[in-house]
C-alpha cells in the first residue's frame, strides 16, 4: 500500500468505534508521520519507542512469504517464555483462527501465550476460544485481565497485520467485540 493510501486507511481505522485496538502505524525507515506513534521497520528490526524486536529473536512473521509450522511457531512462544523475551508477532494474522490455507490464528497465538500449551492452542479450531470483558477462556482454563495484561508486558507484546478492518470484523462476527 502506498503511505498516502495507508494514511488514509489508518485514519478511517482512527475513527473507528474499535480505535481503542490501533497500536503504532508501522513506517520503513526514513518514513516520517506527524501526530502518530510509529514502529520503524528496516534491516530486519522494528523499533517501537525505546522497544526494539529483531526478527527471529524478538520478532516473529506469522505469514507472508513462508508461514512457520505450528511446531516452530510453538518452539519461538516457548522459547521466548524460557528465556523472558518479549516478542511481537506480525505478517499473515487476519484471522481469530487458523484457515485451511495455513494460516495462523491470532486468538491461537494469545491462547498459546497465555495457556502455555503452545502446539494444541495453535491447532484449535474455530469456536474453541471464549473472550469477554471478564476472562479468556479455553480447555477448562480462564485467564482474568491481570493473567492477559501480565502476559502483554512479559511475553507478546503484540500482534501487527496489515489489515485493521479484517481481524477486528472477524471478533465482529465471533461475539467477541
Amino acid at each position: 500500500m502506498t503511505l498516502p493510501d495507508a494514511l488514509a486507511e489508518d485514519a478511517r481505522a482512527q475513527a473507528s468505534r474499535d480505535a481503542w485496538l490501533l497500536g503504532r502505524f508501522v513506517v520503513p525507515e526514513g518514513v516520517e508521520v506527524e501526530g502518530r506513534e510509529l514502529a520503524i521497520v528496516g534491516g530486519g528490526t522494528e523499533r517501537q519507542g525505546n522497544d526494539l524486536y529483531i526478527e527471529g529473536s524478538s520478532k516473529i512473521r506469522c505469514g507472508g512469504a513462508a508461514t512457520p509450522a505450528v511446531e516452530d511457531l510453538a518452539a519461538f512462544v516457548r522459547g521466548c517464555r524460557e528465556a523472558h523475551v518479549v516478542f511481537k508477532a506480525t505478517a499473515g494474522l487476519h484471522h481469530a483462527y487458523p484457515t485451511d490455507a495455513g494460516e495462523h490464528g491470532f486468538l491461537n497465538l494469545l491462547a498459546a501465550c497465555v495457556f502455555a500449551d503452545e502446539e494444541d492452542a495453535l491447532r484449535a479450531r474455530p469456536g474453541a476460544f471464549e473472550l469477554d470483558a471478564e476472562s479468556f477462556r479455553w480447555n477448562g482454563r480462564a485467564a482474568g485481565p491481570g493473567e492477559l495484561e501480565h502476559v502483554r508486558s512479559h511475553l507478546l507484546h503484540s500482534i501487527g497485520s496489515c489489515s485493521f478492518f479484517e481481524p477486528v470484523g472477524e471478533l465482529h462476527e465471533l461475539g467477541i467485540l
